[in-house]
């Protein structure tokens, strides 16, 4: 029960590293808002979570609908301690000149404007409260990018040079933020990174990239957040930590 009591907030949480996050949290005591742009699927994870998770529905990119999603977990848990980023868009593997101006905005807005409507609501709460936890989702394409994903890799790029800039600046105010920095996992967007379809053989071409042998899965991810959220990381801020089998060495 490392989080027993934490009130928390996964973006993403529908499928994937955050629904995997969301039930890793659940095991550990917190209470969690599955929060995501899919309303019937939010609704699913949190009945399959049991009592203490509730569902959201937001759009990331908007910040009304953060401000909401954050009002409406605060009244549900009496607070909010911990908040993960975790929702993310990319477009498809391919030349960096065929993404026009409308994907590539819907890639910021989504990967990273969304943080920045989060950081704008929860810090002053966190300032009130004494202190808070935010992890944000950023990607080992932020560190050695895979081309084709130009514009992916970048905004991931952005989440994990904003993380370490939020925590240094945050510090005083006792709000730690660590980033996590996944490899290529079998998600919901496994296709898009890869930009051809996903067989075993297009797979395997992927794999040989990582020295582990493997994609990340979700239980890897949640593992981290699960320590970077947890009060055994209270010295922990700036972090971005790589959970990538070596991909990034």
């Amino acid at each position: 029960m490392r989080l027993e009591g934490k009130r928390t907030l996964v973006t993403g949480a529908a499928s994937g590293f955050g629904k995997g996050i969301a039930e890793t949290y659940i095991r550990e005591g917190a209470k969690v808002a599955v929060v995501d742009l899919n309303e019937e699927g939010a609704k699913a994870v949190a009945r399959e979570l049991g009592e203490n998770a509730i569902a959201v529905t937001c759009d990331v990119s908007k910040g009304d609908q953060v401000q909401a999603a954050v009002d409406a977990t605060v009244e549900a848990f009496g607070g909010l301690d911990i908040v993960v980023n975790n929702a993310g868009w990319t477009n498809p593997n391919s030349p960096l000149m065929e993404t026009d101006e409308e994907t590539f905005r819907k890639i910021y807005d989504i990967n990273v404007v969304s943080i920045f409507h989060m950081t704008k609501v929860c810090v002053p709460l966190w300032r009130k409260s004494g202190g808070g936890v935010m992890l944000n989702i950023g990607s080992t394409a932020g560190i050695r990018p895979r081309p084709g994903l130009t514009w992916y890799n970048s905004s991931k790029g952005a989440v994990n040079l904003m993380s370490r800039s939020l925590a240094v600046e945050l510090a005083p105010d006792n709000i730690r933020v660590n980033c996590i920095a996944p490899v290529m996992g079998a998600t919901a967007l496994l296709e898009q990174f890869m930009g051809v379809p996903d067989t075993p053989e297009n797979r395997e071409k992927f794999i040989a990239t990582i020295p582990m042998g493997r994609m990340s899965q979700p239980r890897d991810i949640a593992n981290a957040a699960l320590y970077l959220g947890s009060d055994e990381a209270d010295f922990i801020t700036g972090v971005v930590l790589e959970v990538d089998g070596g991909r990034t060495v």
